[in-house]
């Protein structure tokens, strides 16, 4: 992605070749900070704290932070600790899980003096490889954004909505829900982006609009609850959002906030679609309802950070004093509400059926 005329990942490894580098998501929109992660405390801060977030990326990082584990002590006793204590900083996002067992079976059967080197060289796989996956769910989500594009007057714009962050900064490069975005835009369809504010953490005020106006895509920032409105007067032609957990049967858990949208949709007619990688399917669960929601601090309800009028970036209380908050950071769209779902290997039904005419290897 290009910022300020330089292209960057979300993560990559530092000069010295070991330590890992970060943008930090919290500093942003009105900062741009990379933080260096050198231990394995750090990387869990990191996932945990939200410096990092994103199904995807949380998954990329937690692969960095086995390796720096293992730098210290490379014995079977600290990389299953090491796994452990990733595991947990994130319940709801799948590809944290997936990441770190794909680290576990690159270095379970070597001998320790093997094992730092091929945990690093598999995450340096899971980064490249999300690169190419989100390049390709793009290319196979851009035809719907053409399909609707056929449907519009001469030089009349597309508009997508989309919630939270699904983008370049939420992966390694490109995004999910914002690659076929990404791609039409490249394309010279025009296209214009609803983004949804995204309350508590406002990921889509702070980075889906940051990252979409540093890439020249026209956008407009909304308030949460006007998704629906809009819908109802023909102004979102459809919605694409991320994911992090997919069900077997097609259910997909996404920042709060999802279903309403989805259900908004399913009223207006507006198609909704979820798009994500192989990665984020979890074929051990039969219904979304047994997704793990993870609760976070009250603090990001009744809190808000800014930038004022001095320059200064400050938290402002913003509730009533003394009253309680409850923070659930995801919900379960059903999949009878979901048009369809995008993947790297095309689009499918939202159903088990869809994804194994995806996936035939996991019937």
């Amino acid at each position: 992605m290009n910022i300020n005329g330089k292209a960057y990942r979300t993560i990559w490894l530092g000069a010295d070749g070991w330590s890992v580098e970060i943008i930090d998501q919290t500093r942003l929109p009105h900062e741009f900070v990379v933080a260096t992660l050198r231990t394995l405390e750090d990387t869990g801060r990191a996932i945990k704290t939200m410096q990092v977030r994103g199904a995807p990326l949380i998954g990329a990082t937690a692969a960095y932070g086995v390796c720096l584990a293992l730098r210290t002590d490379a014995s079977d006793d600290a990389l299953e600790r090491a796994i452990r204590y990733l595991a947990a900083q994130r319940p709801t996002a799948v590809n944290l899980r997936w990441a770190l067992e794909e680290v576990r079976a690159a270095v379970r059967n070597l001998p320790r003096e093997a094992r730092v080197a091929a945990a690093y060289a598999r995450a340096a796989e899971i980064s490249e490889q999300d690169i190419e996956t989100n390049r390709q769910i793009g290319v196979n989500g851009v035809a719907l954004i053409e399909a609707a594009a056929r449907g519009k007057r001469p030089g009349e714009p597309v508009n997508i909505l989309t919630h939270c962050n699904a983008g370049w900064l939420a992966c390694v490069d490109r995004g999910t829900a914002t690659a076929p975005i990404y791609e039409a835009h490249e394309r010279g369809i025009a296209l214009h982006v609803w983004v949804d504010e995204t309350r508590p953490r406002n990921q889509g005020a702070a980075l889906t609009a940051f990252e979409l106006g540093g890439h020249g895509v026209p956008h407009t920032i909304i308030v949460d609850n006007a998704g629906g409105h809009l819908m109802q007067r023909g102004l979102v032609d459809l919605a694409i959002v991320g994911a992090d957990r997919v069900a077997s049967n097609g259910d997909a858990a996404n920042k709060i906030g999802t279903y309403l949208k989805a259900l908004a949709a399913h009223d207006t007619g507006v198609p909704f679609y979820v798009a994500f990688p192989h990665s984020t399917i979890d074929w051990t669960l039969d219904d979304g309802l047994a997704i793990p929601i993870e609760e976070r601090s009250a603090a990001e309800v009744l809190v808000m950070t800014g930038r004022t009028s001095d320059g200064r970036v400050e938290p402002v209380e913003i509730a009533a004093p003394g009253s309680p908050a409850r923070n659930d950071a995801f919900d379960v769209t059903p999949a009878r509400l979901i048009t369809g779902l995008i993947t790297e290997r095309g689009v499918c039904a939202a159903s088990r059926d869809g994804l194994l005419s995806l996936y035939p290897e996991r019937r």
